[in-house]
C-alpha cells in the first residue's frame, strides 16, 4: 500500500505531534490559531501552487498530491463527508493528482462515486494501477486479457472514460505488462504509463527497469529516515527523463513518531512551514528529481497543510542537508 502508515497523522496529532506542538512550545493561543483553517494561519505559505512538468511532455503538475490507501479502502458511512469535502476541496486548493489502485479495496469507487456527484472528475489527474496479480510468469493472451480486464474495471470504478496515469503496480510483471499498458496509451484509453515500487526490496530490479526501458512515470517511496531512493533511484529517473511520484512520505509514520514533543527548528520559517508535515513534504518535493508526492489525506485540515506544501519557499540543496542532520539527531 503506497502511502499507508503504521501511525495515521490522526494518530500523531492526538499524541501531540505536528500542530500539536504549537501548544507545548507557545501556549493556549498557539492552539486557537491551529484550530482555525490552516489557509488562514499566521505563516502559512500564500500564493499559488508550486507545479513541476512531467518531463516527457511538459505538461505541469502540482507537487503536492494525494493518495487514498486505508482510509478510502473500507469506509463506513461516517467516514463518508469528510472524504467527500477532501475530494471537493481538493481541485478548489489547486491539487491535481490523485492515486489509486485496485489493490486498495474499494478506494477506486469511492473515489469515482464522489467525483461522480460533485462533477468534478476533469479538474483530476487521475492515476492508478495494474498487476498479474497471482498469475504465473509469461504473458500471452491470458494475461492481456487480465490485464484488459482490470483496465475496464477501473474505468467503470472510477466513473471515467480515460485515465491520467496507469502504474505497473509494485513491478507486477513489467515485461509482459509494458507492452500492454502501451498499448492503452497508444488507444487513448491512458494519458501516461509508469511503473511502481514502496520498497527498496525492489530497487535492484526498478533500476533494471529504468535502464532498459521508458515511462512516463515511476512510483517510489522516500521520507525524511528512508532516503535510499534519493541516492539510487532519483538520480537516475533525473538522467532517463521519467517524471517521479513519491509514496509513504511520512515513512509509515516514523518521522512523527521521532518528533514528538518536538518544537519546530527555526530554520522551519525560512521555508515557511507551520507543522512538521509540512517540513517532511518541502523536504521531499525540495528535490529537483521529484514531480509530486502523494501523501494520505482524508480529512480536509490534513489536505490544507499538505498543500501548503507547495506553496512558500523551499529548501535550498544546504538547508536540505541540515534537515537530515538535524533529524537525525533527534
Amino acid at each position: 500500500m503506497d502511502e499507508s502508515r503504521n501511525i495515521s497523522r490522526r494518530d500523531a496529532i492526538r499524541l501531540g505531534v505536528g500542530v500539536g506542538v504549537a501548544l507545548s512550545v507557545q501556549g493556549p493561543a498557539a492552539f486557537a490559531a491551529a484550530a482555525r483553517p490552516a489557509t488562514l494561519r499566521a505563516g502559512q505559505a500564500s500564493g499559488p501552487l508550486i507545479t513541476r512538468p512531467i518531463p516527457s511532455s511538459g505538461e505541469r503538475l502540482p507537487i503536492v498530491g494525494m493518495g487514498t490507501a486505508r482510509n478510502y479502502e473500507q469506509p463506513s458511512p461516517a467516514d463518508m463527508p469528510q472524504l467527500r469535502e477532501v475530494i471537493r476541496e481538493f481541485p478548489v486548493l489547486g491539487g491535481r493528482v490523485l492515486d489509486t489502485a485496485p489493490a486498495y479495496g474499494r478506494a477506486e469507487s469511492v473515489v469515482g462515486d464522489l467525483m461522480a456527484e460533485l462533477g468534478n472528475r476533469d479538474q483530476y489527474f487521475i492515476a492508478t494501477k495494474v498487476s498479474l496479480g497471482g498469475r504465473g510468469g509469461g504473458g500471452g493472451d491470458g494475461a492481456a486479457a487480465a490485464a484488459n480486464a482490470s483496465l475496464a474495471r477501473s474505468l467503470e470504478r472510477l466513473r471515467t472514460d480515460r485515465l491520467d496515469l496507469m502504474q505497473i503496480w509494485n513491478m507486477s510483471q513489467p515485461d509482459v505488462l509494458l507492452p500492454i499498458i502501451n498499448e492503452w496509451k497508444a488507444a487513448k484509453k491512458v494519458r501516461y504509463t509508469g511503473i511502481t515500487t514502496s520498497s527498496d526490496r525492489q530497487y535492484e530490479g526498478l533500476e533494471e527497469f529504468m535502464r532498459k526501458y521508458q515511462t512516463d512515470f515511476i512510483q517510489v517511496d522516500f521520507a525524511i529516515d528512508n532516503r535510499n531512493a534519493q541516492d539510487r533511484i532519483l538520480p537516475l529517473a533525473a538522467d532517463r527523463g521519467f517524471g517521479v511520484l513519491i509514496n509513504l512520505p511520512f515513512g509509515r509514520g516514523r518521522p512523527f513518531q521521532k518528533v514528538q514533543g518536538k518544537p519546530l527548528p527555526g530554520w522551519a520559517k525560512e521555508i515557511d512551514c507551520v507543522d512538521w508535515s509540512q517540513v517532511f513534504l518541502k523536504y521531499i518535493v525540495s528535490h529537483p528529481a521529484v514531480t509530486c508526492v502523494i501523501p494520505g489525506t482524508e480529512k480536509v485540515e490534513y489536505l490544507r497543510l499538505n498543500l501548503g506544501a507547495a506553496r512558500g519557499r523551499l529548501p535550498d540543496a544546504a538547508l536540505r542537508k541540515r534537515i537530515e542532520q538535524d533529524f537525525d539527531a533527534l
